[in-house]
């Protein structure tokens, strides 16, 4: 097994982990006996989970050179806002049971839509628009 091979073989755990987030790799080769490493991420948060990643596999890396910038590109767009139609009947908890599963998060549908409402006690009406939240998962 020639040198490449032994350390992409070493470092595939963290290849792997590079393409699951979004990396755009540019180069993969043996340089100076190193595995060397080149791509953007697509952001700092992902650039610095990479380093742990390659901190995790071998912490002194002396045989890896991993040259990563920065493109915010590459990040995956936002979701699309959902919006919901207020209809006669509803209530801030029975929208938010019905698209949030849980009537008590109703806040994250206030804090959703500043421009609307208030608080618990601002009065919805039908034909009122509301933005859905996403949760996070």
């Amino acid at each position: 097994m020639e040198q490449f091979d032994i350390l992409k073989l070493k470092y595939q755990g963290v290849l792997n982990f590079m393409t699951q987030k979004g990396v755009s790799l540019s180069n993969v080769h043996l340089q100076d006996g190193k595995l060397f490493v080149k791509g953007r991420a697509p952001s700092e948060d992902v650039k610095n989970d990479v380093w742990n990643q390659i901190k995790l596999t071998d912490p002194a890396y002396a045989d890896l050179t991993c040259d990563l910038s920065v493109d915010p590109s590459l990040a995956p767009p936002p979701p699309p806002e959902k919006i919901y139609t207020v209809k006669k009947g509803d209530s801030l908890w029975k929208i938010a049971q019905d698209h949030l599963g849980n009537g008590a998060l109703y806040p994250k549908i206030i804090a959703a839509n500043p421009d609307r409402l208030k608080d618990e006690k601002t009065v919805i009406h039908p034909g009122d628009l509301l933005v859905i939240p996403d949760l996070p998962s």
